[in-house]
């Protein structure tokens, strides 16, 4: 009998691959007559464009296109979730150091580079707006002086946006349940405001695209994360129909959120129907900083409580940094002010959270998806409050936990991990409780918390079995390096019976894998997972019909392993010679499909109940060097709930690399601007952990809990662990020194800055 393979951890499948550089990315695609591209990026954070002049670049040897302005007739050219406002290039306006003016496609980069230098462009400087302050300020320059196409999704109870509230803001949620009236119970309320550092995406492998257009077919090789979005946005922005765009992905090198919808498609797409030839767009690791960025933000928390700890209201405002273009920062915007109060129980909530344009780089998706914000701020303050009331933060903690099973908001689904178990554990192994206090050293805690899943999200996925017992797992989830590839072919293996090294992961092309709205929210083990599940039933489903026709008996009656069926008391039969002797030589293959979406309630506030949430812990021990405000971790434990493992190692995998990217955003990333300009866009200025940076102790803890929807009780994995780490590293520096430092990263001079109040 073929032993389980739930819970295992087994090796990826892509590990061989990847090790031994066979592994074939979009960067490695080569096409018989290829050019390569590069982009004119504007000089100025924000400037009108006078004039665009290619007459020479366009004469010069080697050049084969050239893309302005003047060549977007007849396309709809500016894309956009739910605004549309980002130009394929610069029509009117530039609005960051960085914006693309123009592209050339030419034989190489180097005379593609030469091109660029020969157009000649005139600009008239406007006032750049660098940050959230400068842009809602009462002079601000508007930075969209005409609306641009948006739209206000559905929501449900307690839940309203608004398109352009106010100037240079492009979307606001909001959330509201309970009476405000409560405030007036309240012994103590507390107000604070934190600052978020702007993350990198920091991706290994570039954004890159090798689009091949011949006459109305356009055919792309794409480092995507949503390759069936992303083929319907390229649709509306080119006016071609979905039919005529094929899309595949390769192996993705990293992604983190960064790549969603159009990056560097449009115009390799643009270049490639001018050129008549293939075209290979692939930027510089400096060009990523120029293209998007997880969002800065600004947070207000009020937080009402009693005099024993009980919280009752809790009202918050968000402003996040959503840079030139809006992008993702409204779905970004819903999550971050949805999740401002956490995992605790309140009698009052009001959230807003803003997206503020700004001449800087772009802001979108990014791993934790606006949960990082919200906890940073919100768990910073459960310590802040903890102090001022004489508690111990862990103690607080525990008083307001939501119980499993308890709503998270009014019309919501229940909490779905147990909150005091796994803070236990971290605690428990972190050494909490009953350690000795020694100067300059403490420890600190935190929670990380976030509604998992998409909202509104369907997957489907086909599994076919050939007849000698092979199996294919087709589906849209996209392989970042995340280990889905190979969880999913384990659950397919599960269900058939079959040994893993049988399953195969297809390739995703858009013309022939089924439909998935993207790889993200964590969303690949249990709504992808549920589809590949249900497909996998069917295809046995459609075998064992077909076995139990042949040897007469029912299909309830089989059971299917090592492409055998097997009946109680009777030897097995093997499937090849049934298929063999019904079909002939040329063979047959079994077919199954699987969908899942989570269902849609107008009593949710975001229209659609959480399919589970992705809790994080984490704790970290610091010790400060009060001379100089350096922070050194000495221990950082972090443990996500994934409900059941499919694979141990892929969880830990996640859960540890999650865990060291909400480090590197505590103590070392941030994008730093001076006038509209970015001072640390390379990878040499930008700072980003190194092996010595590594705590001296490093712990991840996998919790199976058992309450999740996915296949065999799993729940997502990938993004919790990362989420809590920033407070609970604040947080022990808050317990080593008294200092509380309340803007990211934890540099030294900002600790330093925080202690000199406290010295004598």
């Amino acid at each position: 009998m073929t032993a389980s393979r739930i819970g295992t951890s087994d090796r990826r499948g892509d590990a061989v691959l990847k090790l031994t550089g066979g592994a074939l990315y979009t960067a490695d695609i080569r096409l018989p007559g290829m050019l390569h591209a590069k982009v004119l990026r504007s000089p100025h954070a924000h400037a009108r464009l006078v004039s665009v002049d290619a007459t020479k670049a366009r004469a010069l040897p080697g050049v084969h296109a050239v893309l302005t302005r003047d060549e977007l007739a007849g396309l709809d050219p500016v894309y956009g979730y739910y605004v549309k406002d980002q130009p394929v290039v610069a029509q009117d306006l530039v609005r960051y150091a960085g914006d693309v003016v123009a592209a050339v496609a030419a034989d190489d980069e180097a005379v593609a580079l030469h091109a660029l230098g020969l157009i000649e462009v005139v600009y008239e400087p406007l006032p750049a707006v660098p940050d959230i302050a400068a842009a809602l300020a009462p002079d601000a320059p508007e930075l969209f002086e005409q609306a641009p196409t948006g739209i206000l999704p559905p929501y449900g109870t307690g839940a309203s946006a608004a398109l352009r509230p106010r100037k240079n803001v492009c979307y606001e949620f909001r959330y509201e349940t309970g009476p405000a009236s409560v405030w007036k119970d309240c012994d103590h309320v507390f107000e604070d405001t934190f600052a978020f550092s702007r993350m990198n995406h920091f991706h290994l492998e570039p954004f890159v695209t090798v689009a091949d257009v011949r006459g109305k077919e356009i055919e792309i090789w794409t480092s995507t994360q949503n390759p069936f979005p992303l083929r319907k946005e390229l649709s509306r922005v080119l006016r071609t129909p979905e039919s005529r765009i094929h899309v595949h992905v390769p192996f993705v090198g990293g992604a983190f959120g960064a790549k969603h919808n159009c990056k560097t498609e449009p115009i390799a797409i643009l270049l490639s129907r001018a050129a008549r030839r293939p075209v290979r767009y692939c930027l510089t690791a400096e060009e990523g900083f120029l293209t998007l960025s997880q969002h800065a933000a600004v947070l207000k928390v009020k937080t009402g409580v009693m005099a024993d700890g009980t919280f009752v209201a809790r009202e918050s405002e968000v402003l996040l940094d959503a840079g030139a273009y809006s992008d993702g920062s409204p779905l970004v915007a819903e999550k971050a002010g949805y999740r401002m109060p956490g995992p605790y129980r309140w009698r009052h909530i009001r959230s807003s959270c803003a997206c503020v344009m700004t001449t800087t780089t772009p802001a979108g998706p990014f791993r934790g998806f606006g949960a990082t914000q919200a906890t940073w701020a919100s768990e910073s303050q459960v310590d802040m409050i903890a102090e001022r009331l004489g508690m111990d933060p862990y103690a607080l903690r525990v008083k307001n936990l939501k119980a499993l099973g308890e709503p998270f908001v009014p019309g919501e689904s229940g909490i779905d991990s147990d909150l005091t178990e796994g803070l236990d554990a971290v605690a428990a192994e972190l050494g909490y409780h009953g350690r000795a206090r020694t100067p300059n050293r403490g420890m600190g805690l935190a929670i990380g918390f976030k509604d998992g899943g998409g909202v509104n999200k369907p997957a489907q996925a086909r599994v076919k079995i050939t007849a000698t017992g092979s199996v294919y797992v087709s589906s849209g989830t996209v392989e970042i390096g995340q280990g889905a590839s190979t969880a999913l072919c384990q659950v397919a293996a599960e269900v058939l019976g079959v040994p893993l090294d049988r399953v195969r992961y297809a390739a995703v092309d858009t013309d022939v894998t089924p439909y998935d709205q993207g790889t993200n929210a964590s969303s690949g083990m249990t709504v992808m997972g549920t589809a590949v599940l249900r497909a996998a039933e069917e295809a046995r489903a459609k075998v064992l019909a077909f076995a139990a026709g042949e040897i007469g008996s029912e299909p309830g009656e089989l059971t299917l392993r090592d492409w055998t069926v097997q009946r109680e008391g009777k030897p097995p039969v093997a499937l090849a010679g049934l298929v063999a002797a019904v079909f002939g030589g040329t063979g047959y293959e079994f077919h199954g499909e699987g969908f899942f979406k989570a269902p849609l309630s107008h009593d949710a506030p975001l229209e659609s109940p959480c399919l589970f949430w992705e809790v994080g812990w984490a704790g970290a021990e610091v010790e400060v060097d009060p001379e100089t405000g350096k922070v050194t971790v000495l221990q950082l434990v972090a443990s996500g709930d994934v409900g059941r493992a499919v694979n141990r190692l892929l969880c830990r995998g996640q859960d540890e690399g999650a865990a060291l990217m909400g480090l590197s955003q505590a103590m070392f990333e941030e994008m730093r601007y001076e006038d509209g300009s970015l001072l640390n866009g390379e990878a040499l200025d930008y700072r980003v952990p190194m092996a010595e940076d590594l705590p001296a102790r490093f712990v991840s803890i996998t919790q199976e809990q058992g309450h999740g929807p996915g296949p065999f009780g799993a729940k997502g994995a990938g993004e919790g662990a990362m989420v809590p780490v920033a407070a609970a590293v604040a947080n022990a520096v808050h317990d080593a020194t008294g200092a509380r430092v309340t803007t990211l990263p934890l540099s030294p001079e900002r600790v330093f800055d925080a202690l000199r109040p406290r010295m004598p």
